[in-house]
């Protein structure tokens, strides 16, 4: 990978586009970018991580439908769609593989209750003009025989699908190195600001990286860069995740898989999910967790994981443990990113993404790309802009979060 040599305190070339954070969001914006002939840098000071290294990388715009979520919903579709032609130019630009899996979920119900709460979800998504099967108990453990039998029926979403996570961060670091991304492996502490318009940023290795544009993609952290005025810091907050990683078995030549797709249930009144990966990993999450900036895998919340898991797949606790994690999805009041120009000329911000940062890499990239190189932001992103929690703007109090730095 790229890497720019600098030396305290000097000044590096000046790019067109400065990307402060190195996950996902900022991988995408900073390759796109380069696609459209911008020069590029990313400050971070370990690209490919974040949120990325514990997301479970469900593609689930239908499955993950939501009441009073129906803006989210277009662009959350419109991402999906753009996702097997996206892998294909990743893929094809690195050489590297992201586990793109169009697997297809199953949304199931264990008591009276989640299975109410699932026809509604039907019924929403029919609504919305959606593709959804509804199942009963029995069609659901004839996909599936390894779930438990008591479960009372099922939504069948063929259309939403996988990546990995991991992997996809990766290609798109290499796809940066290879279109003249530099990277700063340094974290940003200051925006940099002159003549009233955002101009690059300071480094913690006192690194002054000037550019002509600016995007704060820093996930949970992109509220509390210095600098920025109080008017367009972003309204972000960090949510706790934990999740677990599990070996499946290899099955018997001509055996069905432990899991063949994405499952999907609400147990206990909390949302779970088991996601089978192409490499053998069962990805098992995720609890939400409002702790502030704590990122500690705890007994209890791995119990619970396990636990529930069990109820909706009892076979679950014979797979072997091979890894616990712990992440901070950054949120926003009304659970969706906030995408292009602020009030200050020069900053964009390409954050909030909260639960669907992975599902809405290629639309941000893409809408992200077309602000940086045209100044207008495609239609389809524009009512996710920033000015929509600006002070003169009607919405939930904004509140500048104090300044710890992240560990």
């Amino acid at each position: 990978m790229q890497t720019a040599v600098t030396h305290p305190n000097t000044t590096p070339p000046s790019p067109d586009v400065l990307v402060i954070g190195g996950g996902l969001i900022g991988l995408v914006t900073a390759w796109r970018a380069a696609v459209r002939g911008l020069s590029a840098a990313v400050a971070d000071p370990a690209p490919g991580g974040g949120a990325a290294r514990v997301a479970a990388g469900m593609l689930a715009a239908v499955s993950e439908l939501h009441y009073g979520e129906q803006t989210l919903l277009g662009l959350n579709l419109a991402s999906a769609r753009r996702y097997p032609a996206f892998v294909d130019e990743l893929e094809e630009a690195t050489g590297q593989t992201v586990g793109h899996r169009r697997c297809g979920t199953l949304a199931v119900a264990l008591d009276a209750d989640d299975r109410a709460h699932l026809r509604d979800l039907h019924a929403l998504q029919t609504r919305s003009g959606l593709e959804s099967q509804w199942l009963t108990g029995r069609e659901c453990r004839r996909l599936e025989p390894m779930l438990a039998p008591g479960v009372r029926g099922g939504l069948r979403v063929d259309g939403d699908h996988q990546v990995d996570p991991r992997r996809l961060a990766s290609a798109l670091a290499t796809a940066c190195e290879r279109s003249g991304v530099a990277f700063h492996r340094s974290r940003a502490v200051r925006l940099t600001v002159d003549g009233g318009r955002a101009a690059g940023a300071e480094l913690a290795d006192g690194t002054r990286v000037p550019a002509g544009q600016v995007v704060l993609a820093a996930g949970s952290w992109s509220g509390r860069l210095d600098g920025v005025p109080d008017e367009v810091l972003p309204p972000v907050r960090p949510v706790k995740g934990q999740v677990l990683r599990l070996r499946l078995p290899e099955m018997p030549a001509g055996s069905p898989p432990f899991l063949s797709r994405t499952v999907r249930a609400v147990v206990r009144g909390g949302p779970l999910y088991l996601v089978p990966r192409e490499n053998g990993e069962l990805v098992v999450g995720a609890t939400s967790e409002e702790l502030g900036w704590d990122t500690t895998v705890t007994a209890g919340g791995v119990y619970e994981l396990l636990r529930d898991a069990h109820e909706l797949v009892p076979g679950i606790t014979e797979l072997p443990l091979v890894e616990t994690c712990a992440g901070l999805r950054p949120g926003s009041p009304d659970n969706a990113p906030m995408l292009g120009p602020t009030a200050l000329p020069g900053l964009h911000l390409a954050t909030g993404h909260f639960r669907n940062g992975v599902l809405l890499t290629p639309v941000t990239g893409d809408a992200m790309a077309e602000v940086l190189a045209t100044g207008l932001l495609p239609e389809e992103a524009r009512p996710f802009s920033p000015a929509r929690f600006s002070p003169a703007a009607p919405g939930p109090e904004r509140t500048r979060a104090p300044q710890e730095q992240p560990v």
